[in-house]
C-alpha cells in the first residue's frame, strides 16, 4: 500500500512536475497528461488540484513568483548600507545573482520565469504575476542602492532590471550562450558603473 501524501504535498508535487517540463519543453510542452506522467500520477489526480492547463500554469507561475521573493528576501538591503568600495560590489553582486542563471537551480528558475514572461505578452491571465515578480526585483533592487547612496537610485534600478532580463535571456537561449562566467562578468562591470568605480572587471575578461 502506497504511503498516504497530504494534499497540499501532491499539489507542490504537480507543480514541480510543471516546472520541469518548462524547462525541458517549454510552455507548448505542459499538458495536463504530460505532467501527470512527469508527477507520477494519474491525469485524474492532476484534475483534482488542477481545472487545465492555464490553471495550472498559473500556479506555476504564482510559485516562480514566490521563490523570486524568497531568494531576494535573504538579501534584505540594510545590510549594504555603509558598505562601499569592493565590499559594496561584492555585497550588491551577490544580491542581484540570486535571480540569475548562475548555476542549475537558478538556471532552471530562470527558464519558467522567462517562459512565463514571455506567455504573459499574449495570455491576460499571467499579466498580473508577471508585472509582479518585475516591481519586487526593481523595488528590492532600488532599496539596495538606495542603502548603497547611489544618486538617482530609481532609475538606477530599472536599468539594472534590465541588464538582469538582457543577461538572463542571453544565459539560458541561443540568442546569447553566455557562460556563467561571462554573465558574471557583464554583471560585475555594470554594477562597478552604477558604484561609479568604471567598467574594469569587463574590460579583463574580454
Amino acid at each position: 500500500m502506497s504511503a498516504w501524501i497530504p494534499p497540499e504535498q501532491r499539489r507542490q508535487q504537480v507543480i514541480a512536475a510543471a516546472f520541469r517540463l518548462l524547462v525541458a519543453e517549454g510552455m507548448t510542452g505542459v499538458s495536463l497528461r504530460k505532467v501527470a506522467v512527469e508527477s507520477g500520477l494519474n491525469i485524474g489526480s492532476v484534475r483534482h488540484y488542477f481545472d487545465g492547463q492555464h490553471d495550472l500554469l498559473t500556479a506555476a507561475a504564482a510559485e516562480a513568483s514566490a521563490q523570486l521573493r524568497r531568494r531576494l528576501s535573504e538579501h534584505p538591503a540594510e545590510k549594504l548600507r555603509g558598505l562601499t568600495g569592493e565590499a559594496a560590489l561584492d555585497a550588491l553582486q551577490n544580491l542581484v545573482e540570486t535571480v540569475m542563471p548562475v548555476d542549475e537551480p537558478r538556471r532552471d528558475e530562470a527558464i519558467v520565469v522567462i517562459e512565463l514572461i514571455t506567455a504573459s505578452r499574449t495570455m491576460p491571465v499571467f499579466h498580473a504575476t508577471s508585472e509582479r515578480m518585475a516591481a519586487d526585483l526593481t523595488s528590492v533592487l532600488q532599496e539596495a542602492l538606495d542603502a548603497l547612496n547611489i544618486p538617482d537610485a530609481d532609475l538606477a534600478a530599472t536599468q539594472l532590471a534590465a541588464v538582469i532580463s538582457g543577461l538572463t535571456l542571453s544565459a539560458v537561449t541561443p540568442h546569447g550562450s553566455l557562460s556563467v562566467e561571462r554573465v558574471r562578468a557583464a554583471l560585475r562591470a555594470h554594477l562597478r558603473m552604477v558604484l561609479g568605480e568604471g567598467p574594469r572587471e569587463w574590460v579583463q575578461a574580454g
